[in-house]
Formats: structure tokens, C-alpha cells, sequence
């Protein structure tokens, strides 16, 4: 009796596991968080584990900075996805040639009127890698030894961000230079975020060819190698050149106060020139110094 009663339990549990299936609808997905490279396709999977109605609802929203819109509705694929996907039985979205504007999150939503469980939905998180470009490299030419430089390097496509590395004479540069001999006696930092490498002082061993490397999980790309010379200062031949400024500044110095002795500088003015002779208020006409030699009257003495 105990073992009939058991029995019937059983199947009971059983009849309302069955019922409770067959009327709701249940979905499921095989990835939550998929990835893909830029250009490549990829299976959105949304797959129906249970259902009781034959023609259900099926949808599909892109959400994108929190706001919804519809890729998949009335059995048509819109916007931007229009002619890039299409839905593969039951309700798994393919999407072909990914663009980096395809990160985004996606719904799948299933409704089916005639389930118990009437509307079902899986969320997934869509990451779109884009492989870096050629990275700008900007490298100085010339630096004077024990002089500090800054060897930059950017790069602004890749998704994720890339990390950097720099290469001297085409060989990769240590991220700590005491960890390897080649390095060991340079003085340099390298930022692998910001694709920064600073030396602080500057050997004449450092001089080059540079290049820089962006990488991500998409890929990698790099900038064309550029010459660094480091160079020695002449001290004596500055202190030369100091010298001979100097001299040559002297002779004009030099020159200059002469041409003034001499008069060069003073404006001459013409004797006479200006010369205005009196008024002759009193009757009488004066000489001029240039008729001193030839006196004559030219008035009547009145006695």
C-alpha cells in the first residue's frame, strides 16, 4: 500500500513538472558575454528549451548607452543591421562584417500567448575588438649626451585600448633596464598605457633606431623606425667660438670710437652759409667779412 502511494506521488510530481514546462516559455543562451574581431560574424544564441505555443513572438533589441531599439521585429531585421544579419531557427541572431559600433548589449524576447509563462528574455553583452592602426611615433633627432628625451607614441582605433612597446634597433626594449644587460647601464622608463619612453640621460650607446609596437587582443600594428643620434658636446670649440664673437665685437668697438675722433659722425656745416648779416638801423651799412678787403663808402658822412 505504502509503495502504491509512493508510486502515485511520483507520478504526480511528474504530471506537474510536465505541466509547468509545457506551459512556459523558457530560454537560454550558450554565451553571455561573446567577443569577436572587427569584420568577423558571430552567433548571438538565444535557444528556446521549452514552449507550447507554435508561433511565438519573437524580438530582438540592441541597447546601446541605455537606450533600446529594435533589430529584429515582425520577423525583419532593421537599422543599421539591415543586410548584415539574420536569424537562424528558433531565434539565434547572426550578425555578419561586425562593426565597432555592434558593442553593445543584446535582448532576445520570446512571447508566446498559449504558455502559462507567457514571455521569457536573455540578455547579451556583444564586445566588438578593432585591431590597431599604424601607431604615430614621434622621436627627437638629435639629443647632446646626459640630456633627458621623450620618445612618444599613439594610437587612437584599437579597441580595447593597446598596450605599448618600444624597440631599439629592432630589438624589444626591457620594461625595467636592469633585468637585461643590454640595458642595464641605460636610464629609462617605459609607459606601457600611454606609449611614453623618457630617458633621463641620454649615452652615446643609445643612439638608434626607434620603433614602437600597439597591441591588443585584436592584433598589433607598428610605426617605421626613426634615427636618434646622440652626440657630444665640443666644449673647446664653443669656448673658440665664444673667443672670436668676442674679438670681432672688440675691432668694430674699436672702429667705431676712431670714426668718432676723427669726426666721421659730426655733421659739417657750411661757412656762411647760414650767415645773416644786421639790420642796418642807423643808417649805415655794415661790411660783411668777405668785403674787408675793399673798403668803400656807401653813405654821405653828414658834417
Amino acid at each position: 500500500m505504502a509503495a502504491r502511494c509512493r508510486a502515485a506521488a511520483a507520478v504526480l510530481i511528474i504530471s506537474i513538472h510536465l505541466c509547468i514546462t509545457t506551459f512556459a516559455v523558457i530560454l537560454r543562451t550558450t554565451n553571455k558575454s561573446p567577443w569577436a574581431n572587427e569584420f568577423e560574424s558571430i552567433e548571438l544564441s538565444c535557444l528556446i528549451e521549452s514552449i507550447s505555443t507554435n508561433n511565438p513572438r519573437i524580438e530582438w533589441k540592441k541597447i546601446k548607452n541605455g537606450e533600446p531599439s529594435y533589430v529584429y521585429f515582425e520577423k525583419h531585421i532593421s537599422r543599421d543591421l539591415e543586410n548584415r544579419a539574420y536569424i537562424k531557427e528558433p531565434a539565434t541572431l547572426v550578425i555578419t562584417n561586425l562593426t565597432r559600433s555592434d558593442t553593445a548589449q543584446y535582448r532576445c524576447e520570446v512571447t508566446a500567448h498559449m504558455d502559462h509563462k507567457t514571455f521569457d528574455e536573455v540578455l547579451i553583452d556583444l564586445v566588438v575588438r578593432v585591431k590597431p592602426v599604424v601607431p604615430r611615433c614621434s622621436v627627437p633627432k638629435a639629443v647632446p649626451v646626459g640630456q633627458p628625451a621623450e620618445l612618444r607614441c599613439t594610437e587612437d582605433e584599437a579597441f580595447p585600448r593597446p598596450q605599448y612597446q618600444w624597440f631599439h634597433n629592432q630589438e624589444e626594449m626591457a620594461q625595467d633596464p636592469k633585468s637585461n644587460p643590454k640595458f642595464s647601464n641605460s636610464s629609462y622608463t617605459i609607459n606601457r598605457e600611454t606609449g611614453t619612453l623618457l630617458f633621463t640621460g641620454l649615452r652615446k650607446e643609445d643612439s638608434g633606431q626607434y620603433h614602437c609596437m600597439a597591441e591588443n587582443d585584436a592584433g598589433y600594428a607598428e610605426c617605421t623606425p626613426q634615427t636618434l643620434e646622440v652626440y657630444d658636446v665640443n666644449v673647446v670649440g664653443i669656448v673658440l667660438g665664444m673667443l672670436a664673437l668676442a674679438g670681432v665685437v672688440m675691432v668694430i668697438m674699436v672702429g667705431i670710437c676712431c670714426a668718432c675722433k676723427n669726426g666721421y659722425f659730426v655733421r659739417s656745416r657750411e661757412a656762411g652759409s647760414n650767415y645773416k648779416a644786421p639790420d642796418s638801423r642807423d643808417g649805415l651799412d655794415y661790411i660783411k667779412p668777405e668785403d674787408e678787403g675793399g673798403f668803400r663808402h656807401k653813405s654821405s658822412f653828414v658834417i
